[in-house]
């Protein structure tokens, strides 16, 4: 086995994080600070194909691998925890059902609109009394002529009041449980379609989040994704491929945290010398470094599974595990390195530390993907 990145993925990684230190870095503080959506960011990314990183050339994207994905999204967090996971939410929960589970019509309607950034896309999964529990979601879809009727709220959703195509689920069949989710392909100038309250968060402040709201919306009968019926397998697997772009997140977001660890503690000086000169300091940098080190391997690892066409799902919550938990512990640990001023917005650090903590919540928080990881061992 060869523990190295190939030549175009060694390539990516540069051109990424050039991209991120120049455009990136520069205004995720200030975006920060407005709860500003990254607009232009995003129209850059779209122009370097970073939009479309999965989507198939024939349908406008870059049909890269899920290892140079995983690449893309930690460097691009690594700036700007906000951009990587609107980054990460657009390519795995929008982009992939439709390649993997879309008609050839849909396919080729909304793929390259995706691909370009035209339109930002969204997942639509959690309801306000459904959340880790999918299966409790109470929204509805019921066949009437050509049109879906669709009603009910949906919460916590990412990028929701800028999205423009949106994968939401609702219930088709309420005597069949799980097996009676569907799964639809929604734009926001459906009728019917509204945006509701959008929250103010800790952290990926850049991100907007808001609850959306469907009141007797109208969706054509085409765009249902996959059959009646699928829309909780469609869940679950577009899941298991999100886990590993928020792995890569928390992996960026802990890679920062060493970054500015590293470079303050070398300046910062106390009782006469670099406070990096202190064992304290050095446990808590080897600490985290090796953290990070296993964290990316974890990631690697379960998109090369993902890559090879083999079952990912507990490759995924291990990662998206452990990822994100270093990602809490090394912002911690870069706080306290920094001390009273890692308090304060002045530095990058605080920043971290609140976009940090998502990360082990979203997209299955880290009870969910223990029990996942369990689950996968002793069946």
């Amino acid at each position: 086995m060869k523990l190295e990145l190939n030549e175009q993925q060694k390539m990516i990684q540069k051109m990424v994080r050039e991209f991120a230190e120049k455009q990136v870095g520069p205004i995720a503080a200030e975006l920060d600070k407005k709860e500003e959506y990254p607009h232009k960011t995003l129209k850059e990314m779209a122009k370097l194909g970073l939009l479309g990183i999965i989507i198939p050339p024939e349908y406008g994207g870059a049909g890269l691998d899920t290892i140079s994905y995983a690449i893309v999204i930690e460097e691009i967090s690594r700036k700007c925890a906000s951009t990587g996971v609107v980054t990460s939410v657009h390519n795995s929960l929008v982009a992939w059902p439709i390649i993997k589970y879309g008609t050839e019509e849909q396919k080729k309607k909304y793929l390259p609109i995706l691909a370009k950034g035209e339109k930002i896309g969204a997942f639509a999964g959690t309801e306000p009394n459904a959340g880790s529990d999918l299966g409790a979601m109470q929204t509805t879809a019921k066949l009437n002529g050509n049109k879906y009727i669709i009603n009910g709220d949906k919460t916590f959703i990412t990028s929701g009041p800028e999205a423009g195509i949106i994968i939401i689920f609702a219930v088709t069949d309420k005597e069949a449980s799980s097996k009676g989710i569907s799964a639809f392909i929604v734009e926001n100038t459906f009728k019917g379609f509204k945006v509701g309250s959008i929250f103010e968060k800790l952290g990926i402040n850049a991100s907007k989040t808001s609850e959306l709201i469907f009141e007797d919306m109208e969706v054509p009968k085409e765009n249902l994704l996959g059959s009646e019926g699928d829309g909780f397998k469609i869940a679950l697997s577009t899941l298991d491929g999100g886990r590993i772009g928020i792995a890569s997140q928390a992996v960026g977001i802990a890679q920062a945290c060493l970054d500015e660890s590293i470079e303050y503690s070398k300046q910062r000086q106390q009782f006469g010398r670099p406070i990096a000169k202190f064992q304290a300091i050095q446990w808590m940098i080897a600490d985290m470094a090796t953290k990070i080190e296993a964290s990316r391997w974890l990631v690697y690892n379960a998109a090369y599974t993902k890559d090879q066409g083999l079952r990912f799902s507990k490759e995924a919550a291990m990662a998206k595990l452990f990822a994100s938990e270093t990602a809490v512990d090394s912002a911690i640990k870069a706080v306290q390195i920094h001390g009273g001023y890692g308090y304060t917005k002045e530095y990058t650090v605080e920043r971290l530390f609140r976009d940090s903590k998502i990360t082990e919540i979203y997209e299955g928080t880290s009870e969910v993907q223990r029990m996942v990881i369990s689950g996968s061992l002793l069946k």
